[in-house]
């Protein structure tokens, strides 16, 4: 349940019975220090009446429920995401003529500037980005103050180097509040590869004091068996982050099935195509919806890589997904349960390292 926040003043007290106010401060008596961690209703977020209008204000300006009702159905629910498609594809969409997608547009601009702007607006428009803490204050001093919303953040490196336990971590520390350096929101999860564990996320919620029930019930998880089911799973995101306060999106891992589905060089061509729809479908979700996207990526051997490297291994993807993501992270083993974390590329970070650990609750600072 999602709690809200009542605040009385001192003169509407003195109105109240006896028993009226004995009641309220037992109430206040009872609270308990984890209360706070409720998430709020999406009402409840001022910050977020200006991130994306909904497509129902499309009727407003003259267009017709029914076409507005066709968008919904092919997964457009904001303004917002409907100027990130191409007129091509909106008269993809079943009952849609080009005089129909024609007059959807104009609506859409009068609701929505996607023109140009200022450099002190595209200031004042990043202070939207909410940072979602790691659980390691060694991790989140790398990355500026942890995963950043409205961006893709993208983890590769060897099987155990950490990449699906920080997943977890931030499963939990997304629905922090800001005050915690949390993003107080929900999190959806798109597991690839089978390795999603709801019984970890319970250490990790108590950790942070979180109750594990309400924790593992913000978290919407779905398995994908196909590059296909994959994709279909976030067209089919939109209608959920619409309504509820949405702040992570994990996909986990982001190549896995694609190298499944196509195989040998002559499918090559198609599946970074495919791949790049899917990336490009991510970053949309990102900038529409101010959420942190956090995926995972395998590595591959490079036999190029020379005798004078050490460990001649470089991400899967190619150039395709080297240029969707927005912040790269390379992972490796460390000593024992410690691991190393590297800024491969990022456009406003350093490149630097810093060493974590893996522990029962989750990643954490590493002991000396």
């Amino acid at each position: 349940t999602l709690n809200t926040t009542i605040s009385i003043s001192f003169q509407q007290i003195f109105k109240f019975p006896i028993t009226v106010i004995l009641s309220i401060t037992l109430k206040m008596l009872a609270f308990k220090p984890e209360d706070h961690l409720q998430l709020v209703e999406r009402e409840e977020i001022d910050d977020e009446e200006d991130l994306f209008e909904a497509i129902d204000k499309l009727i407003t300006h003259g267009i017709n429920a029914g076409d507005v009702k066709k968008l919904q159905d092919a997964g457009i629910y904001t303004c917002n995401g409907l100027m990130m498609h191409t007129k091509k594809n909106l008269t993809g969409i079943k009952g849609l003529s080009e005089a129909k997608v024609e007059k959807i547009c104009e609506a859409a601009e009068k609701i929505v500037n996607f023109g140009y702007i200022t450099g002190s607006e595209a200031l004042l428009k990043r202070k939207a980005v909410v940072r979602i803490t790691t659980g390691s204050q060694a991790l989140d001093e790398l990355l500026g103050g942890g995963i950043e919303t409205s961006a893709i953040t993208e983890a590769f490196g060897e099987f155990r180097s950490g990449k699906t336990q920080l997943a977890h971590t931030l499963c939990v520390s997304t629905q922090l509040p800001a005050s915690m350096k949390g993003g107080n929101g929900k999190v959806a999860y798109i597991d690839t590869e089978g390795t999603f564990r709801p019984d970890r996320v319970v250490p990790i919620a108590e950790r942070f004091g979180m109750d594990a029930g309400a924790v593992l019930d913000n978290i919407i998880y779905a398995r994908a068996y196909t590059y296909e089911h994959q994709y279909n799973l976030l067209l089919g995101l939109a209608a959920k982050m619409a309504e509820e306060p949405f702040r992570l999106l994990i996909v986990d891992s982001v190549i896995a099935l694609f190298r499944v589905d196509f195989t040998g060089r002559g499918e090559l061509a198609d599946r970074q195509q495919k791949l790049a729809q899917m990336l490009s479908r991510l970053i949309k979700i990102a900038e529409e919806f101010n959420v942190a996207v956090y995926m995972t990526n395998q590595v591959i051997a490079d036999p190029g890589g020379g005798v004078f490297i050490s460990d001649p291994k470089k991400p899967a993807g190619g150039h395709v997904l080297a240029h969707a993501a927005t912040i790269r992270l390379m992972f490796r083993k460390g000593k024992g349960e410690q691991r190393v974390c590297k800024v491969f590329d990022a456009p406003n970070l350093p490149e630097s390292e810093a060493v974590f650990q893996i522990t029962a609750g989750g990643i954490a600072d590493a002991k000396d």
